[in-house]
């Protein structure tokens, strides 16, 4: 079966399209989704009811934070976050915001964990950004498979014997073996705001028969994106770093 793992949507629509008409041209057979569908992007509606769709197809979606807060507000996020969040909040329709926050913060399922952030405490959104945070990550799940966003930049961590964590910077293209003698945690890219320098969008395959993980990316037209993001009157940062990848 091959699994397409999305993160961090972020009411890229152009972004979305893109990636799931590649996963499809591939065979994928099941989606997942972990996490912020909604945030910083001009499209947060259409995102949703995708999503929606997609789950009432048997996707698997997380909540992530900015999805948590239009319901919940958070203090920590920036300034620009939170005027996007607001601006998402009367954007959506009152079934689109019941969606958001009726999805779980994680799912288990088989040897695969779906999380947005980390297992040591999923809702307070911790950051994976080196094997330290992968520890932690590693101490608190027993899942074989862990899948998280929240990042925005795609990286892999495996727990090995000894409790040792090895980090490592996966290739686009390139499949990964997923040895069983290891746990693995991989860190999906961005579909909607990449920050890994490569402004096109970023998702991941697993191949459970082969087991095998392949992180891609896909072009999209960034400057329509960026365009909506202007003409919604969102902070002209959202727009031009899109085209960074940053």
């Amino acid at each position: 079966m091959k699994i397409a793992i999305l993160s961090d949507v972020h009411a890229n629509r152009e972004a979305f399209q893109a990636v799931l008409a590649d996963c499809r041209s591939r065979g994928v057979d099941r989606f997942v989704i972990l996490g912020d569908i909604v945030g910083y992007g001009p499209d947060p509606g259409w995102c949703v009811d995708k999503a929606t769709e997609l789950a009432e197809a048997g996707a698997v979606i997380v909540r992530g934070n900015h999805d948590q807060a239009v319901a919940t507000p958070s203090s920590s996020m920036s300034s620009t976050a939170r005027t996007a969040i607001d601006w998402t909040r009367d954007a959506l329709s009152p079934a689109q915001k019941l969606f958001l926050a009726k999805l779980p913060l994680s799912v288990t399922e088989d040897d695969r964990f779906y999380v947005h952030s980390d297992a040591s405490a999923p809702s307070r959104f911790h950051y994976v950004s080196n094997a330290e945070a992968a520890a932690l990550h590693f101490s608190r799940c027993g899942a074989r498979l862990s899948f998280c966003g929240h990042v925005h930049r795609p990286a892999l961590y495996s727990f090995g014997a000894g409790g040792k964590v090895t980090s490592f910077a996966p290739s686009s293209t390139v499949p990964i073996p997923l040895l069983m003698q290891r746990r693995w945690l991989a860190v999906i890219g961005s579909v909607g705001q990449p920050r890994d320098g490569d402004p096109a969008a970023g998702f991941a395959i697993l191949d459970t028969d082969s087991g095998e993980l392949c992180f891609l990316k896909v072009p999209y037209d960034v400057e329509e994106t960026a365009a909506k993001i202007r003409a919604a009157g969102l902070p002209d940062s959202l727009a031009s770093r899109l085209s960074k990848g940053t």
